[in-house]
């Protein structure tokens, strides 16, 4: 699944969306480390159950969470009807057995459906029974029917239960969305199983371990489409009173209202996988296909993609991406797609960014839609990596599945790693998207894996109402970022040969860590269980301190904490640390040693350190450097340096490094704006970017201080706006992608730092704009920016304007940049409406976009807070059950910045269940806490720094 966030990225960088998780949306200045605030539950793990290769995968005390292993599925065939008139489906499950252990007892999950009677057949009785019982536990999700006589050990059985439900606009489950066909809402339905919701669709064995293969019929409007995993097999129109195959397929026609016609569509078996990626979908959808031959298989592939007629022509791009990534991860696995086709579907109401159902990805429309004429880059990478990501989990999470949802990164880490970096990078290598995870990923996950309230990747989670909270930036991001780190280590080419033996000795199965790593270990020589094994299992990273001696280097790891100290018992754990040590020696010559690694607390390493080195080369080890303030000033002037030997990578490093432990007050804040100011003539983009979020976290972190803030923003005008000087406003479709994105970033900070001439140019592109409906002065890439500002620095006219095009609109990213200015006025009487809005007009999938927009304006951030907390009822039904709540949680409170609130705040949940979102809760808290010390411990500082740059600036 691509994470509900899906790509971090502040507005000054384009508005850009996706998960994500992956994981979708749009990120505003300043809120990186509020952006990973997900919850932790942490239980021990227990020994594991002794009776049989299933049941030795079960905890012993996690029995009550998970079902009983004496029945066991091997094929399901279901038969769903849906009426989208209606808003009612249904149908009848088949569901074939083996039976482990005598039992008289059939237990499986099922959430709000009512259900018939069970019967079982038994080969092993050789007869049909009827339920003697049937009992539904609605805390656990199951269903336990009994029958008078025990099904025997080692036989087979097959189960048969009808069942209804409602198609519900909960974006989980088998639910409703909508879309607007001429003025008239019309209605489709589609699925969202992961992580637990097969259950609310048909009674299931709804746990990942239990594979089996799924046959799909569904019983559909005549005049709509159907859509599953596997292709069609048949089709055909039902004729009332003809013969039907099963007697229970011909009560469900029989029981049809009769002023609809229907059809019939059967798809083919699957392959045996996991409940949550089964997919069904019923619309009116329109499609666009490309062929795609396999080089493995030498087969040719359909690939197609689904939408809504209005929006057909926007989906080109991601069924281009998705023919292009499919055929290199049938290359580098080296084991061939196994389906006979994979489409995709996208879908208007969609809780998370995008699912990877097997056969048939869906997604949002931020997601997955482009109009080419009207999308900036960041549109565009967010769309390509959207599909590059679920396409990788096509093999990696569909063919080969945790076990466990305490596995969830072998399925997203993965993804996230090959579908954003390695392979992504084969399609676009323009875009950089190596150098790009450093900020998008590397940095996110370190930032909320430096809080006591982080969790480890592998994350012990036996309740599976909890599994929402572990879709995290750790599952993802953290865990994509040790595995590049491991990739580095032993070498691309080794790492994915590794891969592909894990693979191929794992199709069709389950796995844990140990099998991932055996795998690579296997493939390269190198014992990647045991330098691996605390990256997964312990919760933190590293700080390397670096103190210099005669004879070179001494290095010393602790645990590093945003907070910047750790207790003794917060500080046993000992990292396998690749260091990556770039030096130069005394003729000049500059090398790489990647077989430097610190595996013990501190110890001392000999080179010359006469000239200029800094560990971490490329950036791609998971941990923090802290040198001496001499050395580092010394590598912050060598990185200014036109020529220098610290790359791109290195260079995004240090500044977010430096950025880190000035929070954590093991640097001071000065030191870092030094940095800044010594880097204004560099050239790099992604440089330039974190230099803009590191002045826009102060102003987001310092905004309650007027005068800090009116220094920090002339701070920002001085490095920004010379930029947009030099670079104009006009964009060209044919220069480079550096200048097209620096252009956009120069323009959105000087915005941010208030330049009055760039922003009366954003407003006048927006005058013209309501002054003629003409629309071409606003480039897709300013389009937040020239939104915004329109409305934060206009009236009620503007806002209006916005409300119209965010109902309205030609694109999903005019819609989200349309949201984030009705968040932006300055006017209280409009800010208002926003809030009435949000309650009475917005899109479930769209409210955290609306929090968003107002978190990122100082005049809403307390009013977002008391928002919350007057709506909380509200609010937990409207998103029960959803991937929304916790973020809803650590948005609403997460930019404020005094003892004050973080006391309100707690006082407030005190008395609430706080089960659905209580890592995010605590990590906001956490969050808070160390805002307000920082803030007492730099202020002084700070403002001192600002002060002397504003006399040498007028000099």
């Amino acid at each position: 699944m691509w994470g509900v966030l899906g790509r971090v990225k502040p507005i000054q960088r384009g508005l850009r969306t996706a998960w994500t998780p992956s994981r979708n949306w749009p990120y505003v200045p300043y809120a990186t480390e509020l952006l990973n605030l997900r919850p932790r539950r942490v239980l021990p793990f227990q020994p594991h159950h002794p009776k049989s290769s299933y049941c030795s995968m079960v905890p012993l005390a996690q029995d009550k969470y998970r079902l009983p292993v004496n029945v066991q599925p091997t094929h399901y065939d279901v038969t769903v009807f849906t009426d989208l008139n209606t808003l009612k489906f249904g149908g009848f499950v088949n569901i074939s057995l083996d039976i482990h252990e005598e039992t008289s007892a059939i237990e499986l999950n099922v959430k709000d459906l009512d259900l018939g009677s069970a019967t079982v057949y038994s080969d092993g009785l050789q007869s049909e029974q009827l339920q003697s019982g049937q009992t539904i536990d609605k805390d656990q999700q199951r269903v336990t029917f009994t029958f008078p006589q025990a099904l025997p050990t080692g036989s087979k059985a097959q189960l048969k239960v009808a069942f209804n439900g409602l198609l519900r606009d909960s974006m989980t489950g088998y639910y409703i969305s909508t879309w607007e066909q001429d003025g008239q809402t019309k209605n489709y339905a589609l699925t969202q199983f992961e992580p637990t919701d097969a259950r609310t669709a048909f009674p299931c064995w709804d746990e990942p371990l239990l594979k089996a293969t799924f046959a799909i019929t569904m019983v559909s409007h005549a005049d709509t489409v159907n859509l599953s995993n596997m292709p069609a097999i048949s089709e055909k129109t039902y004729q009332p009173g003809a013969t039907q195959d099963t007697p229970e397929l011909s009560k469900l026609l029989s029981s049809l209202p009769t002023e609809h016609k229907w059809k019939i569509t059967r798809f083919q078996t699957t392959p045996p996988m996991s409940s949550y990626i089964v997919a069904f979908a019923n619309g009116p959808f329109v499609y666009i296909e490309q062929k795609v031959t396999m080089p493995l298989s030498g087969k040719t592939v359909p690939l197609r993609i689904y939408s809504t007629p209005d929006v057909i022509h926007q989906t080109a791009f991601a069924l281009d991406v998705a023919a292009r990534v499919i055929p290199i991860y049938e290359t580098v696995f080296d084991v061939e797609y196994p389906l006979p086709k994979l489409d995709t579907l996208v879908a208007s109401d969609f809780d998370a960014g995008a699912m990877e159902n097997w056969g048939l990805i869906t997604g949002r429309t931020t997601a997955l839609l482009l109009d080419p004429a009207k999308a900036d880059i960041n549109a565009k990478k967010n769309v390509a990596m959207t599909q590059s990501h679920e396409v990788a989990h096509m093999w990696f999470g569909n063919i080969t599945t945790m076990r466990w949802w305490d596995n969830l990164y072998l399925n997203e880490g993965f993804a996230t790693l090959m579908g954003e970096v390695i392979i992504i990078n084969k399609i676009f290598p323009e875009w950089k998207a190596n150098s790009e995870f450093i900020s998008d990923h590397l940095s996110s996950a370190l930032t909320l894996d430096a809080k006591l309230s982080s969790h480890p990747i592998e994350v012990e989670c036996p309740d599976a109402n909890h599994i929402n909270q572990i879709f995290d930036a750790l599952s993802y991001s953290k865990a994509a970022s040790v595995l590049r780190m491991l990739c580095d280590y032993v070498g691309e080419e080794k790492f994915l040969k590794g891969v592909s033996l894990y693979l191929k000795k794992n199709l069709y199965k389950n796995t844990v860590t140990n099998d991932l790593f055996e795998g690579i270990s296997a493939a390269t020589g190198v014992d990647t269980v045991r330098i691996m094994d605390n990256w997964i299992k312990k919760q933190g990273f590293p700080v390397i301190t670096v103190t210099e001696n005669a004879n070179g280097i001494h290095v010393r790891q602790d645990r590093f904490l945003e907070t910047g100290q750790v207790d003794p018992k917060e500080n046993e754990t000992i990292w396998s640390v690749p260091l990556s040590i770039l030096a130069v020696d005394s003729n000049g010559h500059a090398s790489i040693d990647k077989s430097a690694i610190l595996e013990e607390r501190e110890k001392d390493i000999a080179f010359d350190t006469s000239g200029s080195f800094k560990l971490n080369a490329g950036t791609v080890g998971v941990y923090r450097v802290r040198y001496t303030p001499e050395r580092l000033a010394k590598i912050a002037a060598e990185a200014a340096k036109p020529d220098s030997i610290f790359s791109l990578d290195d260079r995004m490093g240090i500044m977010y490094d430096a950025v880190a432990l000035t929070k954590a007050g093991l640097c001071k804040v000065s030191d870092t704006l030094t940095v800044v100011d010594l880097w204004s003539n560099e050239k790099e983009y992604l440089v330039w970017s974190t230099l803009s979020e590191t002045v826009n976290s102060l102003i987001f972190t310092f905004w309650e201080s007027p005068q800090t803030v009116d220094l920090l923003r002339a701070f920002l005008r001085s490095l920004f706006v010379p930029i947009v000087k030099r670079l104009g406003y006009k964009y060209s479709a044919d220069e480079p992608t550096d200048v097209t994105l620096l252009r956009t970033l120069a323009i959105s900070s000087a915005v941010s730092g208030r330049d009055q001439g760039v922003i009366d140019e954003m407003r006048s592109r927006f005058a013209h704009y309501m002054e003629t409906g003409d629309d071409s002065k606003i480039p897709a890439d300013l389009q937040a920016t020239i939104f915004v500002s329109a409305v934060k620095y206009g009236g009620p006219a503007e806002y209006e304007a916005v409300i119209k095009i965010q109902e309205k609109p030609k694109t999903p990213t005019a819609r989200l940049a349309a949201i984030y200015a009705m968040g932006s006025t300055q006017d209280t009487a409009l800010l208002q409406r926003t809030f009435d809005y949000i309650l009475e007009k917005s899109r479930d999938q769209d409210i955290v976009y609306f929090f968003r927009g107002l978190q990122s304006n100082n005049l809403a951030k307390k009013k977002l807070a008391v928002f919350f907390k007057d709506n909380y009822a509200t609010l937990m039904k409207r998103f029960e059950g959803n991937f929304t709540i916790k973020y809803l949680v650590s948005v609403s409170f997460g930019a404020l910045s005094s003892k004050a609130d973080c006391d309100d705040m707690e006082t407030f949940f005190k008395d609430k269940d706080t089960s659905k979102y209580n890592m995010a809760l605590a990590q906001t808290l956490e969050t808070l806490r160390t805002r307000v010390a920082y803030i007492e411990r730099s202020s002084d500082d700070l403002n001192d720094w600002l002060k002397k740059w504003e006399k040498r600036s007028k000099l």
